[in-house]
């Protein structure tokens, strides 16, 4: 009886593997609780429980005071569900798929992210899912951009609740960013093979769904500490004690302080936190405090900072979500260009080195329960 019942299993998997693909379960590193119920097939998340309950909010709200933009929002929204069920008809990343030259599994995708160390762009190197996800992505967060308007200017809504879709676009432009630190971070000799594999599956799931649990967790974090930035202004000058002003300033997260605590010692995350600070890269800086100390200044305004460098020198603080991600993408460039040049400063971002440190943490806390257990 037992040998016919093994028997029936392997027939039963030999049928499976003739499928062109074969599911595999989710389970142990997406939340499902986090997906609403009418995902689409291949599991990109159209809108989560939240924004679902954002748009019937504004579209209630609208009824009332601006029902002439129903129409408009409702194509927009059918729009982006469109992109994304055109998206679902390329093989997903989290199931065995034969590809027009090999079989991909998700295992075999992840060893291939982690090995392939090549400098430059990797776009033709990655899924043709993972760069349409990103144009999904992005057309989504003009969509709650859009939103946010509509709710101040339209809808009538008060600050309170206009934030909410404001901060909602915020956590969407995170998760943009978190594919391009996961990237980083894979390519990261010096952190373990374990976590490197670990970073590698939530990049495929993110590029699978467009959300990441982790990234959702730590946005309100960096969102603040961006936000902080504004009250830096006096420390222009020697542009020295930055790293306290914004502990003090910020009384904030426990994450966030622990991370300043464990970490600022380290030169590297110390270079990668002023030039988040300040907006100038490391080499800016560094020539920027010759100037002054040369010319015995003591301190100056922001606005003055192109003047002394004698280039044009985005510092400004604004909080426009966009800023952000260009002035993060600016530091991303310069840290991997020192790193393939072999030049002095931070060859990493300070969103790289505190998602490290977020995930590194996460591990620990696991390994702790499983040995509890």
């Amino acid at each position: 009886m037992e040998k016919e019942k093994n028997t029936a299993l392997k027939e039963t998997q030999a049928a499976k593997n003739k499928i062109e693909f074969t599911q595999v379960s989710i389970e142990d590193f997406f939340d499902k609780e986090d997906m609403i119920k009418d995902s689409i097939q291949t599991g990109i998340i159209v809108l989560t429980k939240n924004q679902e309950e954002l748009v019937n909010r504004l579209l209630e709200a609208l009824k009332v005071n601006a029902p002439d933009r129903i129409e408009r929002i409702r194509n927009r929204l059918s729009d982006v569900e469109n992109l994304a069920k055109a998206i679902a008809q390329f093989p997903s990343l989290l199931e065995r798929a034969n590809t027009t030259s090999s079989v991909r599994t998700p295992e075999t995708l992840v060893e291939s992210i982690i090995s392939y160390q090549e400098d430059g762009d990797t776009m033709l190197h990655m899924p043709s899912k993972a760069i349409l996800g990103k144009g999904f992505l992005v057309a989504k967060i003009h969509t709650f951009f859009s939103m946010s308007k509509l709710a101040r200017v339209y809808a009538l809504m008060d600050e309170k609740h206009v934030k909410e879709y404001t901060d909602e676009t915020v956590s969407m432009m995170f998760t943009l960013m978190a594919e391009d630190v996961y990237l980083n971070l894979i390519k990261d000799k010096s952190l373990s093979m374990e976590l490197r594999r670990q970073l590698a599956n939530s990049l495929i799931i993110l590029w699978e769904h467009r959300a990441d649990q982790t990234i959702s967790d730590i946005a309100p974090v960096l969102q603040s500490v961006w936000a902080a930035r504004r009250k830096l202004a006096p420390a222009f000058g020697t542009m020295m004690g930055t790293s306290e002003l914004l502990l003090v300033s910020i009384q904030m997260d426990e994450q966030w302080t622990s991370f300043i605590k464990a970490r600022l010692g380290d030169e590297e995350v110390s270079q990668a936190m002023e030039e988040f600070l300040f907006g100038l890269s490391y080499e800016q800086i560094r020539r920027l405090r010759e100037i002054l100390r040369g010319q015995g200044v003591k301190a100056i305004g922001r606005d003055e900072v192109s003047f002394y460098l004698g280039e044009r020198v985005k510092t400004d603080v604004s909080l426009d979500y966009r800023d952000f991600y260009l002035l993060y993408t600016v530091r991303r460039d310069n840290a991997r260009a020192r790193q393939r040049l072999h030049l002095p400063g931070p060859k990493n971002t300070l969103e790289d080195h505190f998602i490290r440190f977020v995930m590194e943490q996460n591990q620990e806390k696991q390994k702790k329960d499983t040995f509890a257990l």
